[in-house]
């Protein structure tokens, strides 16, 4: 009988060499299986010789990992490079005596642990091992071939020397839901045991400056603190015992990089700054000096040379290219995101060189699903970083089991019409959202939705529901999580309100309890009296910053809890104040941070209103369906964060949404839903 990728998609462990995969014609499966591996396939840009327009058009759905995503106007050179150093990886992996893979000891002793290890927490993917076996391989290994592996450096050197300058970055792609943050946990392992070893060896630095791209993620990544209750490397077993003592040296400050920002050291007003610089006009400088934003933002790195930095998202960390005219190619918000977008990088690599003028920095690794240039940076939006030396693409990790498979739209529950609403959500529905935040949003009504976003809503509810009660029948504790993803704080409150019910104010001063319109996620029980523990909660901008989410019995109903949480912060700070003085906001993030886990103060939260990239500390944590109410180009995402890159019309928005979370985490298999009210029985181990 003939498999059909759509019914079967895994064909791979996600533990073992991923040796075969469905074929693609065109971006299309043929339902053939190929007994090798998927070879990388992307592109990376070369200087365009001067501006060009894009055309936009629709484009249908594929599987191209980025063929295709940028301009076709645009030159472009096939990039062999991950293949070839793939292979020579491939070679050396497999050489049975560690005599021969000319590395130092303490990388052997880890590389056996990696691979062998009888883990009785999370085993390593493969596709985490051979990140940092092609990271090991490109500094130990590699210098050692003589010109054999020259052309993988120079070609290395090279591409930073067009694009950073200043910096030696070598980028490691994973699929999203693939265990970054682990990838992050071996480097600095490998890093610090052999620095502490060989602390004359300029391969290596136990200082380490861990970039995030917001406050939400940097907490995520806490894990990687040697001293943190759930310490990858010993809660994962990352580390021998014998080598936990060498990873305590570790110097490790992991921030978000708004904080690079330069500071102004005292607050002048005009008058005052004016009678201080006189008559002459003598500028009196009251920003931070670059060595005071280090000082403030790393004392724990100063004294140490040479830091190795780790990019987190990497993709939003770039130098924007000189004469750069696609900027002013774009209009409206297009054009205000990516000026948005370069202000940010800027920030992002210009914090970065300012580390590497004071303290040095050795190397920078990039991690990110996607390192492909973003719209508006100079370069063809959606082409690869050209410095990236490791992929592993979305359907890798599909054919492995690792992410579910996301599928878009193919039915619609709106009547009338041409066209599937669902499958074009934003066409129909955008210009009836608020268009700026809720501060501007102004008093809105959450029952006065768009209709079509309301029916999608409540058939997007209907799938979560049988999921719901599939998971109570199974015994399991903590629920599937259904996650919203809105373009701005106004239409992020209205959905909320919409979902989890709010007090309508009255005329005569009294308020009524309109009840959430979908009822496992209402925060409400029938009386009107607001649940204690909330079962959808809104983590925006605004509601970080007002704590409101929470009720005033939280504290008491969550005891247990938010004492484990006390005890957390004492042992990763080691300061007993701060463990007295649990702000509500500390608490609203710790319950986001927590979705999903046992025991947790967020393990029975059942839905996520959010804006954009405060979802992503969501990834892996728990099962659940996701809805986008914003733009979304060039990618589908799934619960777990996974993007599937597709050629698509600029604008368009598509649903895709997946319950479950991933079989390999001990959990049920998943159930795929279709947008619009088509389910598909395929699961994650492709059984109905």
């Amino acid at each position: 009988m003939t498999q059909h990728f759509f019914e079967h998609p895994i064909l791979n462990s996600p533990y073992g060499y991923p040796a075969r995969h469905w074929e693609l014609v065109d971006g299309q499966p043929t339902n053939k299986i190929l007994e090798t591996r998927r070879r990388s396939e992307l592109i990376t840009p070369v200087p365009q010789p001067k501006k060009r327009r894009q055309k936009r058009g629709q484009k249908e759905m594929v599987f191209d990992e980025g063929k295709g995503l940028s301009s076709e106007e645009q030159e472009y050179n096939p990039t062999p490079i991950i293949n070839e150093i793939r292979s020579y990886v491939d070679s050396w992996r497999n050489l049975p005596n560690p005599n021969d893979w000319q590395v130092t000891p303490e990388t052997a002793r880890l590389l056996q642990h990696w691979r062998h290890h009888p883990f009785q927490s999370q085993r390593p993917f493969f596709c985490q091992v051979e990140a940092i076996e092609t990271a090991i391989w490109l500094t130990e290994v590699a210098p050692k071939l003589g010109k054999r592996a020259e052309k993988f450096w120079a070609h290395i050197e090279g591409a930073n020397a067009q694009a950073n300058p200043e910096l030696l970055r070598i980028a490691l792609k994973l699929a999203t839901g693939a265990g970054k943050t682990t990838v992050m946990a071996m480097l600095i392992a490998w890093q610090t045991v052999n620095a502490a070893r060989h602390p004359n060896s300029r391969h290596f630095s136990r200082g380490f400056l861990i970039i995030a791209p917001g406050i939400t993620i940097r907490d995520r990544l806490r894990v990687l603190m040697p001293n943190d209750p759930d310490s990858y490397y010993k809660s994962r077993e990352l580390v021998p015992s014998d080598m936990l003592a060498d990873i305590d040296r570790a110097k490790i400050v992991i921030t978000n990089y708004h904080a690079f920002k330069l500071r102004e050291r005292m607050e002048v007003s005009k008058g005052t700054r004016a009678a201080l610089e006189g008559w002459r006009g003598e500028t009196h400088q009251t920003l931070e000096t670059e060595g005071q934003m280090i000082q403030r933002v790393m004392p724990e790195l100063m004294g140490l040379k040479n830091v190795v930095v780790l990019n987190d998202e990497a993709h939003h960390c770039y130098r924007e290219r000189a004469q750069n005219d696609d900027v002013e190619d774009l209009k409206g918000e297009e054009k205000d995101e990516a000026k948005k977008n370069n202000e940010a990088a800027r920030l992002w690599i210009s914090g970065i060189e300012a580390v590497k003028r004071k303290l040095g920095v050795r190397a920078v690794y990039d991690l990110s699903a996607t390192p492909f240039f973003l719209r508006g940076s100079g370069y063809a939006e959606g082409t690869l970083f050209p410095w990236t030396v490791s992929d592993f693409s979305l359907m890798d990790a599909i054919e492995c089991g690792i992410v579910k498979l996301p599928r878009v739209p193919v039915a619609d529950n709106v009547p009338g019409g041409d066209t599937p609403k669902f499958r074009n959500l934003w066409e129909h529905i955008g210009k009836k959202l608020p268009k700026k935040g809720r501060g501007a949003g102004g008093k809105l009504d959450p029952l006065s939705l768009p209709v079509e976003l309301q029916t999608a809503l409540d058939a997007l509810y209907g799938h979560y529901q049988k999921t719901f009660d599939l998971w109570e029948q199974a015994g399991i504790a903590v629920p599937p999580v259904f996650i919203v993803v809105c373009n701005n704080t106004a239409t992020s409150k209205l959905v909320y309100d919409y979902i989890s019910g709010f007090q309508r104010e009255n005329d005569d001063g009294t308020s009524t309890l309109e009840n959430g319109r979908l009822p496992l996620f209402r925060n409400f029980d029938e009386h009107g009296n607001r649940l204690p523990r909330p079962r959808t909660l809104l983590i925006d901008s605004e509601q970080l910053k007002s704590g409101e989410a929470l009720d005033k019995d939280f504290r008491e109903m969550a005891a247990d809890e938010i004492d484990r949480f006390r005890r957390e912060i004492v042992e990763r700070t080691g300061d007993l104040r701060a463990a007295d003085n649990i702000t509500d906001q500390d608490l609203l993030r710790e319950v986001m941070n927590t979705v999903g886990k046992k025991d947790r103060l967020g393990e029975q939260v059942r839905c996520v209103v959010s804006v954009s990239m405060v979802t992503n500390t969501l990834r892996g944590q728990s099962g659940g369906s996701r809805d986008g109410l914003r733009r979304r180009r060039k990618s589908i995402r799934t619960n777990d964060g996974s993007r599937l890159q597709q050629r698509q019309h600029r604008g368009e928005r598509d649903v895709a949404v997946v319950a479950g979370p991933s079989r390999h985490a001990g959990c049920p298999p998943a159930t795929v839903i279709e947008a619009g009210g088509t389910t598909s029985s395929t699961s994650a181990t492709g059984e109905p």
